[in-house]
């Protein structure tokens, strides 16, 4: 039986065409700049798609080497800083869903307290600071070793696993920390690499921290090193530009293809764990 396209159908489909074309459109008309011509660029004529394709922006940016500096330095940072936050998250997140837990609640409300109230830019750097974090590694990879609101979905999905899954592994003289990691752990792999997800994203895209406890410019990270560039102006020193109206085009074509080159990586990993995201986003969220 054929079904009806109704009103409704149309709407929604319209909709979220309108949204779909309004988070697309940013990243299509940077990259469309960044590979244009520049005598498109300076009469502002690049839209959705680009016009005298050329790669100069793209090969000044890849002879840089402090975008390099950067990718490394990230890579660096989101490897530790995962490791670290996923190993703090799956053992806190277990702990509080078993029930026998003592003092479980208030371990609870102060964890959501921390979703509601914290101290501040200043006082964030004077502890960093008190703790010798300046100018270390640690200085991006402890401050957010864990996120309330992640620690919260996964909690909620071990939660949901049968109770009878641990059950066995008890019987067969397991200990909590083996159930764990040879029971639960394997069978929470859309969750973890939801998880996973969003801290990766949001380790490769911080660069507040950076900006307040690191000063030595071989330590940045990539999203701080594009902040440089694109922000502070300092982009400009990689051209080698001869006229004026040449070197504003490239200027402006350069910054979006420092972007693009920042955002890259998760745009290539995101397709392969997009299947597991959808159900780790729904099952962690929702408790039955």
């Amino acid at each position: 039986m054929v079904r009806k396209i109704g009103i409704f159908d149309v709407v929604n489909f319209l909709l979220l065409a309108f949204v779909a074309i309004a988070c697309l459109f940013p990243f299509f008309h940077m990259a469309s700049v960044a590979v244009s011509a520049s005598e498109y660029v300076v009469r502002n004529e690049i839209t959705f798609f680009p016009k005298g394709f050329q790669v100069d922006a793209l090969n000044a940016v890849l002879q840089d080497p402090r975008l390099w500096v950067g990718y490394r330095n990230t890579l660096i940072y989101a490897v530790l800083a995962l490791t670290i936050s996923m190993s703090l998250t799956i053992t806190a997140a277990y702990s509080l869903s078993r029930k026998n837990l003592v003092f479980r609640t208030p371990i609870m409300l102060m964890i959501v307290f921390t979703m509601i109230f914290n101290g501040g830019m200043i006082p964030f750097f004077l502890v960093a600071r008190s703790y010798g974090l300046l100018d270390t590694i640690w200085a991006v990879v402890l401050p957010n070793a864990i996120n309330t609101v992640w620690l919260i979905i996964m909690r909620t999905f071990f939660q949901n696993l049968p109770k009878e899954i641990e059950e066995s592994g008890r019987v067969d003289g397991l200990s909590d920390l083996t159930i764990l990691t040879r029971i639960v752990v394997p069978l929470s792999k859309p969750v973890l690499l939801t998880i996973g997800l969003f801290y990766t994203v949001a380790i490769w895209n911080d660069f507040t921290g950076a900006l307040l406890l690191l000063r030595d410019s071989t330590m940045f990270p990539l999203q701080l090193v594009i902040r440089n560039l694109v922000v502070v102006g300092q982009a400009g020193d990689v051209l080698e530009a001869s006229t004026v109206g040449g070197k504003r085009v490239m200027l402006d074509s350069l910054k979006y293809a420092v972007i693009l080159f920042g955002c890259l990586p998760l745009l290539i990993i995101y397709p392969f764990i997009q299947k597991h995201f959808e159900q780790g986003a729904l099952i962690g969220s929702v408790k039955g």
